[in-house]
């Protein structure tokens, strides 16, 4: 059970992570200057709940017996740090890891291409976590329910700026409906993944840990069909959803994100600001 509970705290911390890296890329290309501003401190939050999360993932990692800690990771570098002796931090989570040791959905990979799609992938990812933090704050472990208390804060107003922009161009001009509509229309396939029921879920659930995704699938859907209504948007109707992420499979796009962001401290190992 101790290595499950990693990897679930993992999994959340890298869905934070990957997103965060994700909306940063917006940093100083906003369409106005005001957006570019909240898009830039919307990462920062994702950011920081991931570096929360990864605090205390590195505590448990830490903590785990030789034998468990071989069975975790495959990822050669961090692997080499662990076979030393020496114990894990927050950075070698983050910039040590290869892409298979990644447990994100496939959603937060994907690549922002303009405003509409930037917008509808953060409008499923925070309709989500609204429900999903809310109902972590009923854990059993003090610390995810923390973690969960402090975010769903930031997560409230994540959603509320992204259903905005939503309605905002779902109900504004034929062209901004169009790819408003166009948006959605591909990132739906990825939406479905962030309340699938994986095995890692399963057992957190059984084990008073964990969110029961099957409980909040109802109002996640039910969330994004009313601001979908309202932006006069079409709901898909698409029966199959991408998945794979909660178990190491991704997109190309993971691979790219990764040797951007991990390339300073894997060129320079063990480098500090």
């Amino acid at each position: 059970m101790n290595i499950q509970r990693l990897l679930y705290t993992l999994q959340i911390a890298d869905n934070a992570l990957i997103l965060g890296h994700r909306i940063s890329e917006w940093c100083g290309h906003g369409p106005v200057l005001e957006q570019d501003i909240a898009l830039t401190n919307t990462a920062l939050d994702h950011l920081g709940q991931a570096r929360s999360l990864y605090q205390y993932a590195a505590q448990q990692f830490n903590a785990l017996t030789a034998e468990e800690k071989a069975e975790v990771f495959s990822s050669a570098q961090l692997q080499q740090v662990i076979s030393s002796g020496a114990a894990i931090d927050e950075d070698d989570l983050a910039y040590l890891r290869d892409g298979w040791d990644f447990r994100n959905v496939l959603l937060v990979e994907q690549p922002n291409k303009d405003w509409a799609y930037t917008v509808a992938r953060s409008f499923f990812y925070d309709t989500f976590s609204f429900f999903f933090y809310t109902a972590l704050q009923k854990s059993s472990d003090e610390q995810l329910a923390a973690v969960a208390e402090k975010s769903l804060k930031e997560v409230t107003y994540h959603l509320r700026w992204s259903s905005e922009w939503i309605i905002r161009l779902g109900d504004g001009t034929e062209e901004s409906h169009r790819r408003m509509q166009d948006a959605i229309n591909d990132r739906w396939a990825y939406m479905g993944e962030l309340v699938k029921v994986a095995a890692l879920d399963k057992q957190m659930l059984e084990a008073g840990i964990g969110v029961d995704l099957d409980a909040i699938k109802a109002q996640y859907e039910a969330r994004v069909k009313m601001v979908l209504d309202e932006a006069t948007l079409t709901t898909p109707q698409i029966n199959w959803m991408q998945e794979g992420g909660k178990e190491g499979r991704h997109t190309e796009h993971l691979g790219y994100i990764l040797a951007e962001m991990q390339f300073m401290q894997r060129a320079y190992p063990n480098m500090e600001w």
